[in-house]
């Protein structure tokens, strides 16, 4: 499909040509930096953005700690919204995720885009797993699709907000097998893996190192891969791809800070996080985690906001969904 193809070209393209070191000249954080997240304890932004935070710490790559600040609410519209209220303001960043590029494009409410926010770096582009628990009669995808076209509506997806990468995954599903299940929110990945874990939902979309103890510990099991290509822990699970479902969306991380932000601010955080992700700590970080390293300065993020903005469009547009802006 062309959309999920373009994607993959966009995500290629788009690494770090960036082999210049920015050094920020006249500022440098006078008091512990709000790193704002828009997930509940446990959930992906959340876990990420305290891991870097105490990475930043071990590395010693900054004069002040990194104090993450829950915002959530709104599908990340709240922490968007935050931002924006936080203008010019030199000690607040925020990780940014897929559903920052989606939540606007789908709510006429939410009147926040990553375009009026100030790019810093990309970080991470993230694969994915479904899972679903060990004792699940679903050996394969295929299953819980076919047990979804026979039980219209009554297996249920434990999952995050609408217009999240785990809500798209299903919309394209849906539209292409003709299958439907319910969707299942819940505002954080400590609650998401809890209700699958409990057996009361039947599939979840769930981040490597969020579902990594559950797998090793025999909880869960995992019956496809949203990724390219076969994770290194899971040589026998097929990708989407392989399974027979053409749907790869992926998962984009990275930093913003808030509107009015001075150049040199921007230029601090380049020059950090270009250190920061050539550390020891940060490299065992993504290879824990089964993460691509997909870091990106400012201007390079600028326009890959801008582009994965029209190709979101095109995903959701083809997940059914009305677009808004």
């Amino acid at each position: 499909m062309r959309t999920r193809i373009s994607i993959a070209l966009l995500l290629a393209g788009f690494v770090a040509a960036n082999a210049g070191t920015v050094f920020a000249q006249g500022f440098k954080p006078s008091k512990p930096i709000e790193f704002l997240t828009h997930t509940g304890p446990g959930g992906g932004g959340d876990v990420i953005a305290r891991a870097i935070g105490t990475a930043m710490e071990k590395e010693k790559l900054m004069p002040v700690r990194m104090q993450v600040l829950n915002k959530t609410g709104g599908s990340g519209a709240t922490a968007m919204a935050y931002l924006v209220e936080k203008k010019g303001d030199t000690q607040t960043i925020a990780i940014f995720t897929g559903l920052w590029f989606t939540n606007p494009l789908m709510r006429a409410e939410a009147k926040i885009t990553l375009k009026d926010l100030t790019p810093v770096v990309r970080l991470v582009l993230e694969p994915a797993l479904i899972a679903v628990k060990s004792d699940a009669p679903y050996k394969t995808l295929k299953d819980f699709i076919d047990a979804a076209k026979q039980n219209p509506g009554q297996l249920k997806q434990s999952a995050g907000s609408i217009g999240s990468r785990d809500w798209l995954v299903r919309q394209l599903l849906m539209k292409t097998t003709g299958a439907s299940w319910a969707y299942i929110s819940f505002p954080g990945g400590g609650e998401r893996i809890a209700a699958l874990l409990g057996g009361h939902v039947n599939m979840m979309v769930i981040e490597p190192q969020e579902a990594g103890e559950h797998i090793r510990a025999g909880n869960l099991r995992v019956i496809a891969q949203i990724s390219d290509k076969r994770l290194p822990p899971y040589p026998n699970i097929p990708t989407m791809k392989e399974a027979g479902f053409d749907v790869n969306v992926p998962q984009v991380r990275g930093i913003v800070a808030p509107p009015g932000v001075p150049a040199e601010v921007v230029a601090y955080w380049e020059d950090v996080f270009g250190k920061f992700v050539k550390t020891p700590s940060w490299k065992k970080y993504l290879e824990d985690n089964l993460f691509d390293d997909g870091f990106m300065r400012s201007a390079e993020l600028g326009k890959f906001i801008d582009e994965y903005s029209e190709l979101t469009r095109g995903i959701l547009k083809e997940g059914g969904v009305k677009v808004v802006r």
